[in-house]
This record gives C-alpha cells, structure tokens and sequence, in this order.
C-alpha cells in the first residue's frame, strides 16, 4: 500500500494505492460525507476489485485530509475529484479508470464519470434521497451515466432504493446504508460485475 498527497484547488487530497498483480484498470474510490477510506464495504471492496484485476485507489477529500467532517459543497468535491483522478491517470500509465465510492462518493462518482472519461461506475449505497425526503430524488445523477454502473444498496437502507435503468443495475442486499450485514455479498457483487466490465480491457 501506497499513500499519495495530491493538491487540488481545495488543499490537498489523499490516496491510498492498493495496486493489483496485473492491473487491467483502476477503480477510484471515494468515500460517504461523515465517513472514511475506512468503512468496511470499501476495505471488502478493495480486495474483491485487486482479485478481480483491477488496481484500487481510495481517495479522500481535501475536507477529510484537513480534518473537518461537514462535506465541502458538491461543486468543490467534483472539482477535487478529477482532479485526483487526472493525476492517477498518470501514476496508472493511462490504464481505464472506474470511478466509485460508497454514498456521498457514489454521488461524486456518478456526476464526474463523463467529465472524467470513466469507463464504469460502482455506487455503493447510493443515497437515493435524504431520509424520509423521497420527494428530494438524486436519481437523476444516476441516470445521466451513460456508462456500466453497479449499485449495490440494502434493503432497509433510510436513504432509499434507486431504480434500476438502461445503463444500471441494482443488487439489494441484507442490511441498511453501511452495508456491513452482507460484507461477503457486497464483494461478490462487485467481483461478478468488475470481472464482466474488465474482461473486454484485458
């Protein structure tokens, strides 16, 4: 494992390099509003996505690196984003990015990934609409990936359940927002699906 500071607009973002046998991608991960590189479905994420071929970065925001737990505005977090992502394009010798994240990063994940020329997008507990707010949908960030994207969210998850669309699919799991009740299934979820989207790149 490697860890990279980055400088962004916004002070300095981190990434932690998990790096793959042989790499035929590399999936960038973000992390929720209040949470970090840490949560255990991104740890069960990053094992399942080096076996499955694919070098892992789990990048924390400028806001996380300077200790702060409110999330910066939307704006700021997409512009960090690519800007991280530019320069692990190059530590990754150009290789396919998958953009991802869990909640708040899935979010981040799913507007960036045509700025950021992203070859598919994994969302985990993508954050549908704020709690007991269905009316607030973010569902339109989802739909405008025009990419592979997975969703992988619980089936008692307070922020909803996004619908499944052209370009997405949604796995339900056991559980609520962590995902932590169906760790396992979380990483063959993600093992199954990263295995279809990498075999035509390798």
């Amino acid at each position: 494992m490697t860890s990279v500071d980055i400088e962004t607009a916004f002070g300095p973002a981190r990434a932690e390099l998990h790096c793959a046998e042989e790499g035929v991608a590399a999936l960038l991960l973000g992390h929720g509003a209040g949470g970090g590189i840490e949560a255990k479905d991104l740890v069960a994420v990053t094992r399942a996505a080096q076996l499955a071929g694919a070098h892992v970065a789990l990048v924390e925001q400028p806001y996380r690196v300077a200790g702060r737990r409110a999330p910066a505005p939307a704006a700021q977090l997409d512009e960090a984003w690519l800007t991280v992502a530019d320069e692990l394009s190059e530590r990754f010798d150009g290789l396919p990015l998958v953009f991802g994240g869990r909640s708040s990063g899935a979010r981040v994940a799913c507007r960036t990934a045509a700025r950021g020329q992203a070859v598919a997008v994994l969302c985990l507990a993508f954050p549908e609409h704020p709690p007991g707010r269905p009316e607030k949908s973010r569902q339109p960030e989802l739909d405008e990936v025009t990419v592979p994207t997975l969703v992988v969210q619980g089936e008692r998850d307070p922020f909803g359940r996004p619908a499944a669309g052209p370009h997405h699919e949604l796995v339900v799991l056991a559980g609520d927002h962590s995902l932590t009740a169906d760790l396992d299934g979380v990483s063959r979820a993600v093992s199954e699906w990263l295995g279809r989207v990498l075999r035509p790149l390798a």
